[in-house]
């Protein structure tokens, strides 16, 4: 019988939501005493959330211990940089509500353990210490990710140091939990920015108050950062519990025909010849880049999978499938390719990385598609656009030696945050696809032993299995 709850509250994207629903399952299967409610804000630019949701809800059985709470509408932050952290904020009443409700009615009666929130979510341990439970922060980021914010942190609160700084500096800096300086010029965005870095500090502040940090890494990946966590040379930090990789690799896809048609034309190709390119579900580009990755991969003559979506940038709004490929590639672009290669809308990821006939991937460097590169032993040719994703190509390229470098500093984001847009050459592009074509490496060595490393850390004995049970223990000791 279930006699403890956790209230889980992920921020509302979907490469956010579903490794943390992933994650809930793993909990709920490893401990029976476990039941879990996820708390669901709402937004209204990603409409794909809501359909997966109830698609998970339905596939879970009514024991299976874990269930979905929509939180009520909230009015709509004024358009800004910062508008999504104000609608978290906004949500944190509903929650307090919902979770009022939830153990009031709870029956047979449970324990509230404690909140799970979001990297982003850390407002919400306010809400938890008003019921008098302990928070864990959830990262769908990696450990070395943590500890650069932690660091930045640091810096601000007890150096004077400002990482506003750095910006369009040639400074390197050293961070605990890297091997390697890490240049200024591949720092997040966020980090440069007057309006968001507050909000980060704060983050960062609340990380250290939390009961432990959940990542979605493992210790073969990222054993330097994760050591120096447990080492505690990040100052004052709480346990470390990495417990990935968590993945979701059946997919998402509606369109099935179209998914099939992929899968069918990759059968076709011989094995590890095809380089895919993917760049998440934010991932898009101007016209003037669309064509010169098209010049590129006309060039390289490499056969290719190419994830190419309409941008609604500017909009607001997440991409888009093109109506009419045309209207957008070179002249004669398809026509040219037709043998070797394919265009596609959204693809389904996880099922392209996982056949044989790909090769290598360009990927945005989102953590989950990473961690997907590593699980499938696909090499990885890093092309980062938002967030974090820059500080992720550096790890993988320069820290970790297990990716090639497109264009390690480029940002999507530049013109939010007040700059020019970027643009990589079809040159550049061509070199990296090239390389990362290229298997007769050290780095193609080093990621098949990461792959079947990937797989044997889930497992019972496996060091992100006894992570995770360290967690578990933690959790249910809250209770004596």
């Amino acid at each position: 019988m279930r006699r403890l709850e956790l209230v889980f509250i992920p921020t509302p994207a979907i490469g956010h939501l579903i490794p943390a629903v992933e994650f809930c399952k793993l909990l709920v299967e490893r401990n029976d005493q476990l039941s879990i409610t996820i708390l669901l804000m709402k937004q209204s630019f990603d409409p794909k959330l809501t359909h997966y949701c109830n698609s998970i809800a339905a596939s879970l059985p009514s024991a299976h211990g874990i269930k979905f709470i929509d939180l009520p509408d909230v009015a709509a932050p004024a358009a800004n940089k910062t508008f999504f952290i104000s609608m978290i904020e906004s949500n944190k009443s509903h929650v307090k509500a919902a979770v009022s409700q939830l153990m009031a009615g709870a029956e047979p009666p449970r324990k509230l353990a404690g909140f799970v929130v979001d990297i982003l979510c850390t407002c919400m341990m306010e809400v938890a210490n008003e019921f008098g439970v302990p928070s864990y922060i959830f990262s769908t980021s990696g450990a070395a990710y943590l500890g650069l914010l932690l660091h930045v942190q640091d810096l601000h609160d007890n150096q004077g140091v400002d990482s506003v700084e750095f910006k369009d500096s040639g400074a390197e800096l050293a961070l605990p939990g890297l091997v390697n300086p890490l240049p200024a010029k591949v720092l997040p965005s966020p980090l440069f920015d007057k309006d968001w870095l507050p909000i980060i500090l704060d983050m960062a502040r609340k990380f250290r108050e939390s009961k432990g940090l959940i990542i979605n890494t493992f210790l073969g990946l990222e054993s330097h950062a994760i050591t120096t966590f447990n080492e505690n040379k990040t100052k004052m930090s709480p346990p470390v519990y990495p417990v990935g990789p968590i993945l979701n690799l059946k997919g998402r896809s509606d369109d099935h025909i179209k998914e099939e048609e992929i899968m069918e034309w990759l059968d076709h190709q011989p094995p590890s010849s095809v380089v895919f390119l993917c760049f998440g579900c934010t991932g898009s580009f101007s016209v003037d880049q669309v064509k010169e990755i098209a010049s590129a991969l006309e060039c390289c003559g490499h056969r290719f999978l190419w994830s190419l979506r309409q941008s609604r940038y500017k909009a607001g709004g997440l991409p888009v499938d093109f109506s009419d490929l045309r209207d957008v590639l070179p002249d004669g672009f398809l026509d040219r390719t037709v043998g070797h290669g394919k265009v596609i809308g959204w693809a389904p990821q996880a099922r392209v990385l996982a056949h044989p006939s790909v090769g290598g991937f360009v990927s945005h460097c989102g953590w989950n598609s990473i961690l997907k590169s590593i699980w499938f032993g696909v090499p990885l040719a890093t092309w980062p656009l938002f967030a974090e994703q820059q500080f992720n190509a550096f790890e993988m390229v320069v820290e970790l030696g297990l990716g090639v470098e497109i264009k390690m500093d480029y940002r999507r984001d530049r013109v939010m945050f007040g700059d020019e847009e970027d643009f990589v050459s079809a040159k550049e592009i061509e070199m990296g696809i090239r390389c990362v074509m290229d298997r007769n490496n050290e780095r193609t060595k080093r990621l098949k032993e990461l792959r079947e490393e990937s797989k044997k850390t889930l497992m019972d004995g496996g060091s992100s299995y006894v992570s995770m049970c360290s967690l578990i223990q933690d959790i249910t000791d809250n209770m004596l």
